[in-house]
């Protein structure tokens, strides 16, 4: 793992790299779903290797036919 992939990400850019809308990353957060995030200030932020390894456990289930988040 290298600094890159434990980068702290919010939202928007969560948006960017997944397409995934900034308020649908704000309403799992509130929810607790989706993947692990934290306060760091007064913002929110996921670190990346996280989200990473998120998307790949939902490519796992999906495949095989398991609900998702």
């Amino acid at each position: 793992m290298n600094d890159t992939d434990d980068a702290f990400l919010q939202a928007k850019a969560l948006e960017a790299l997944t397409g995934i809308p900034e308020a649908t990353w704000r309403w799992w957060a509130h929810i607790g779903s989706g993947p692990e995030s934290f306060k760091m200030g007064r913002r929110r932020v996921w670190r990346r290797s996280v989200v990473l390894a998120w998307i790949a456990e939902q490519e796992r289930r999906t495949a095989r036919g398991e609900k998702v988040a």
